[in-house]
């Protein structure tokens, strides 16, 4: 079995990784990190959760150790699609590059732009970025790419997701055509693979796994769920949500629940909270000294369910997160890999619950075919109220209903017909004692009331016979 120490990485860095505990590299690490040695281009595609960020990072930092930095110019860039991510790979920096002066610095948004400025123009030898913070300081003249030696994209697939894609490819034109580019993604899209098409130079493809599986040592289960009524499908499924955890009992020592939408995150973690349990949320519409202390208070164990969106569906590596559980079915089905894979990390066992809703069936669908597996199901749990196992009752029988006796009636004049009702409208007639027309109702159009006369004719003009041809009708009076 491969080791670390076989790999020809700096005896600095070999400390760092023993100091960490660690002795046997992934399977991903051990193909990628000899020809990231050799400074050839890597396109690593491995499921999530398998150590992809120490495959990059270990050889930046052997790589790095010469060499010295300048103002502005970094002598390596690594992208990330969100800010926790960034904000890990910057921790994994720290860890493995302890025993090495390196600079480094972490642009991100959320922090002061002041306070990267300056520690740009200290120059920095690791640049982690998310692309649009990147472009910013670039814009305003603050950063040249012009000296990168190494650039790493990180969680590819996710930057098409969040419609980075073109941010990447004009950071990838800012950059020396003679860098090393270390590529890294869970699943190939069709634009991911023309990116790497383009801006790779005959990388070195290091496919540890099939694209978009999951892990064999994360239990999978789909609680179908259907609501009792339309109206009542939130609250029910709250109550659900509620009922699985509380089955799950202490075997949870850390979950993430994801929700597909901002909204739903903040109001499945109030719900959690009013019904006593342990929860907090985390989306991309909070600032980031929030996002950043929740996180830390997830990692310690303070809080003990985290409600999500899919802002830390990548990247983040929490090993004590023993569940997931999908609050909605991912409409993406790659989303579905990467919110799995918070779990089960460094080999621990894991379990990932998704309730689905009948319209989202078609979601679930997608999923097993693109993981090419059959998710066990398992029965919803019964909820407080719930009547959808009640007999329905049949149409045939009656309900019975207190008899009231009907008030006696006053008896009522004849009302005679008016005959008038029926006259033509056209004749121009209205109701007596009133305007409106007869039959029309209130709302009349303007020109339906206009009155309007009609010539009348007299028999004689009527009996008249046409004038001859050629004679006039003076001439005829005056025979």
């Amino acid at each position: 079995m491969t080791k670390f120490t076989d790999l020809e990485l700096d005896p600095k860095v070999l400390k760092a990784i023993e100091e960490a505990g660690y002795e046997t590299p992934t399977p991903i690490q051990a193909a990628a990190i000899p020809h990231a040695l050799q400074g050839r281009d890597v396109l690593g595609i491995a499921q999530t959760g398998t150590g992809k960020t120490a495959g990059f990072v270990l050889p930046m930092i052997t790589a790095l150790a010469k060499g010295r930095a300048r103002a502005r110019m970094p002598r390596s860039l690594i992208l990330c699609p969100t800010r926790e991510l960034a904000a890990q790979v910057a921790e994994n920096f720290e860890i493995y590059g302890k025993h090495h002066k390196l600079a480094m610095a972490l642009l991100i948004g959320g922090v002061s732009f002041k306070d990267q400025d300056r520690l740009i123009d200290r120059g920095v030898d690791v640049l982690i970025a998310t692309p649009g913070r990147l472009l910013d300081h670039f814009e305003r003249g603050k950063l040249l790419l012009t000296g990168v030696q190494i650039m790493v994209v990180d969680e590819a697939d996710r930057m098409l997701d969040m419609g980075f894609i073109p941010d990447i490819e004009r950071i990838f034109k800012l950059t020396p055509f003679t860098r090393q580019t270390l590529f890294f993604s869970a699943t190939m899209a069709p634009e991911i693979t023309r990116i790497t098409q383009e801006f790779l130079q005959n990388p070195e493809r290091v496919e540890v796994a099939r694209q978009a599986t999951t892990g064999e040592n994360i239990k999978q289960f789909v609680c179908a769920f259907k609501a009792s009524h339309r109206s009542h499908e939130a609250k029910e499924k709250r109550a659900v949500l509620r009922e699985i955890l509380k089955a799950e009992g202490e075997t949870i020592t850390n979950g993430i629940i994801f929700c597909n939408r901002k909204t739903d995150v903040d109001i499945v973690m109030k719900s959690l909270k009013k019904h006593g349990f342990n929860a907090a949320a985390i989306h991309g519409d909070l600032d980031q000294s929030v996002r950043t202390a929740t996180l830390s208070g997830f990692r310690d164990g303070t809080i003990l369910l985290l409600v999500a969106s899919d802002v830390a569906a990548r990247g983040l590596d929490i090993p004590n997160t023993s569940h997931v559980f999908n609050y909605d079915v991912p409409i993406h089905s790659e989303d579905y890999v990467h919110r799995i894979g918070r779990t089960g990390r460094a080999g621990r066992d894991g379990k990932a619950i998704t309730l689905c809703l009948p319209f989202e069936e078609k979601y679930l669908t997608k999923i097993e075919d693109l993981v090419k597996k059959k998710i066990d199901r398992m029965e919803a749990p019964k909820i407080e109220g719930d009547r959808r196992s009640e007999k329905p009752r049949k149409t045939s029988e009656k309900i019975e209903k207190p008899v009231e006796e009907a008030p006696a009636k006053k008896a009522e004049a004849p009302v005679k017909r008016d005959n008038s009702r029926s006259r033509s409208i056209k004749s121009g007639e209205r109701r007596e004692g009133g305007n409106k027309v007869v039959g029309m109702g209130d709302h009349v159009p303007a020109f339906i009331l206009r009155e309007f006369r009609i010539a009348k004719t007299t028999k004689t003009e009527t009996a008249k016979k046409p004038v001859e041809a050629g004679v006039s009708e003076t001439n005829n009076d005056a025979a």
